[in-house]
């Protein structure tokens, strides 16, 4: 490592314009007020202290969640510049309190890094009610405080230290910007995972610490990078082989070098599981990066196949869909000047990235095979079968297209549709079984709200071959009423309902439905839910009534506070055990008008978490699924005995 690349002072801090409207439009910055927007402002800390330790500075990184609502970070680094800037402020003033400064605009403090180029840190401080930053340098502690992004005092010295690093801890401003929000330990813990997935040997540790909630701290270090993350991805499969993993680093423009980590894994499922992530950022909606990468794939085992006369028929081939059936994979990128579409970097738009990537996994792939003949033939057979697949799911998605407006006759005669023409208006509530069904067509607004009741529980589609999942006259009549198309047909411009509300009875029969349905919704139309279109109707559990009063409880905490109002005598408590012991009126007033009802959007903030929850709970496996289940025992609120 040269002298310039270990130099990180002052001088690294470049300066290109000051904070502002931050806190007029954090959405710019930070994507939302919302949690997830709550969860950013922790990742742009967390990314700051994992660029340390990708230049080899930083091994350890604490997370910690405090009881007056604050988080701090904690890193072993090299501790945030502190000697006074050109700017007549100290360097770490400067990078606290100025949009776009930072140690990111060239390559000598760090080669890549994954923090918003130097946003980061200065948007966190700005939309916190206040924040504290303790770095420990040159023998001495550093520390400094803020309030909504300006500081309350100069830079001081504190005490003496023989460590290095730098704290972080920040209270978001409530307040101001993010109501009614909280951290949420799992959220926090999953991201962490995955840094230490793609940072070998890095040691990273959530603590709660916060009153009210179970103390918890998870602790994640892993010596086998990427294949520890495919093995995880594929916990509760069977798979085909051990993670094959393809990684180097090579130039791709002058001067310019990237690194490029991938492994990937069959398994005997039938769900397509591929992660992408450039300078440890998630990139949600994949890039240049994994196109090549997929393409690479498709490519190596259509030319090996042919090669070695695996096809029954020289015409034959396989599509990308063939190919990454029961397929698990993780491809890390790193290069220094990443172009992202979009401030929270869900897409990598580098095209030089594309060919690069795929030439690289092409070369590698294909000496892979080459070099273990029963394996690649083992794989091979595992996409004829996705191809046999293909074809016949190709014959049964035509029965669920949906015909032409005039063709009413396509649409399920079971479905109760509404009047309205216009999707962003129409709501479609998915119901368990006639009785409630009957009850919801009658209760419900026919302007703008149809239903659709299904008959008994529909297919767990974790278990089944898409070809086998559209047989099912369930799914069929969901997809139609749907209007979409599924899979290579799928079109939300054509969807019919920008509510789709899966209304279940509140015991177990009601969630295993529920499940079932969100499990299908997640791995053949995710499209729905990436864009807040499915709902979960919230049904009252209890009914109060005291003479001619008639009140309706959602949990047993409203139950109690509803009987204490009511003055707990002459009060007759009925709990309801399915949707259809209410009556159209009961239904309507309490779970499908507008004005009182309760409905929780499906949101989507972790795929890779949630994708490993779906395969532990729905797939093959009983262990995974059995563990699951004896770890979060204690969460459950609500259970039928």
């Amino acid at each position: 490592m040269t002298e310039e690349t270990r130099s990180y002072d002052a001088d690294s801090i470049k300066v290109l314009k000051g904070l502002e409207h931050v806190r007029k439009r954090p959405g710019m910055y930070i994507g939302s007020t919302s949690q997830t927007g709550l969860h950013h402002l922790v990742w742009e800390v967390v990314d700051n202290s994992v660029d340390e330790a990708q230049s080899g500075y930083c091994t350890t990184i604490e997370v910690y969640l405090h009881d007056d609502g604050s988080v701090s970070v904690d890193d072993d680094g090299r501790g945030i510049p502190v000697e006074m800037h050109q700017s007549g402020k100290s360097a770490l003033e400067v990078v606290m309190t100025t949009l776009h400064a930072g140690g990111k605009f060239d390559n000598a403090a760090y080669k890549t890094s994954g923090g918003l180029h130097g946003v980061g840190v200065s948007v966190v401080n700005a939309l916190s009610e206040w924040l504290e930053v303790e770095v420990h340098k040159n023998g001495s502690i550093y520390m400094q405080r803020f309030e909504r992004g300006v500081p309350t005092c100069d830079q001081v010295v504190k005490g003496s230290t023989d460590t290095t690093g730098t704290r972080v801890r920040f209270k978001p401003d409530y307040e101001q910007i993010f109501e009614e929000s909280t951290f949420n330990f799992e959220t926090l813990s999953g991201r962490l995972r995955e840094l230490a997935y793609l940072n070998n040997d890095l040691r990273l540790s959530i603590t709660d610490l916060r009153k009210g909630y179970e103390e918890r701290r998870e602790e994640y270090h892993f010596h086998g990078g990427l294949s520890s993350f495919v093995s995880y991805i594929n916990e509760a499969h069977s798979v085909l082989h051990d993670p094959i993993r393809i990684e180097g680093e090579f130039e791709i423009e002058d001067n310019v070098v990237m690194m490029v980590d991938v492994a990937l894994q069959y398994n005997k499922a039938f769900q397509e599981d591929i992660f992408s992530f450039v300078n440890n950022i998630n990139t949600i909606d994949g890039g240049t990066h994994l196109s090549g990468m997929k393409s690479a794939l498709t490519r190596t085992l259509n030319e090996y196949a042919l090669a070695n006369n695996l096809f029954s028929r020289k015409e034959d081939s396989f599509s990308g869909s063939d190919v990454r059936e029961g397929l698990a994979a993780v491809i890390s990128v790193k290069i220094p000047d990443p172009q992202f579409e979009g401030q929270t970097k869900t897409r990598l738009g580098n095209r030089t990235v594309q060919g690069a990537v795929f030439s690289f996994v092409s070369r590698e792939l294909a000496t892979f095979l080459e070099e273990n003949p029963s394996l690649a033939r083992r794989i091979v057979q595992k996409c004829l079968l996705n191809n046999s697949s293909r074809q016949a799911a190709k014959k049964a998605r035509e029965l669920t297209r949906r015909k032409s407006a005039l063709e009413t006759a396509a649409l399920p005669g079971k479905l109760a549709d509404c009047a309205v023409n216009d999707p962003s208006e129409a709501e479609l509530f998915i119901v368990e079984g006639n009785s409630a069904g009957g009850s919801a067509k009658q209760g419900r607004n026919r302007h703008f709200q149809a239903v659709l009741p299904l008959r008994g529980k529909i297919i767990n589609v974790e278990k089944a071959q898409l070809s086998k999942v559209l047989k099912n006259n369930e799914i069929r009549t969901i997809i139609t009423a749907a209007g979409t198309g599924i899979e290579e047909d799928f079109d939300i411009e054509s969807l019919r309902y920008h509510k789709i509300i899966i209304m279940t009875d509140a015991d177990v029969d009601g969630s295993h439905i529920r499940t079932l349905l969100l499990t299908f919704f997640y791995r053949h139309m995710p499209e729905l839910i990436e864009n807040g279109y499915v709902f979960i109707a919230q049904p009252p559990l209890y009914m109060l009534r005291k003479g001619g009063t008639r009140r309706y409880a959602y949990n047993d905490r409203e139950r109690r506070a509803i009987a204490e109002e009511l003055g707990g005598d002459g009060i007759t408590v009925q709990r309801y055990k399915g949707l259809g012991e209410m009556n159209p009126e009961q239904l309507w007033s309490t779970t499908m008008d507008p004005e009182n009802r309760m409905l929780l959007r499906v949101r989507l903030e972790n795929v890779m978490e949630a994708s490993h929850v779906f395969s532990v709970l729905m797939g093959d496996d009983v262990e995974p699924r059995r563990e699951f289940i004896q770890q979060h025992a204690s969460e459950v609120v609500n259970l039928d005995v």
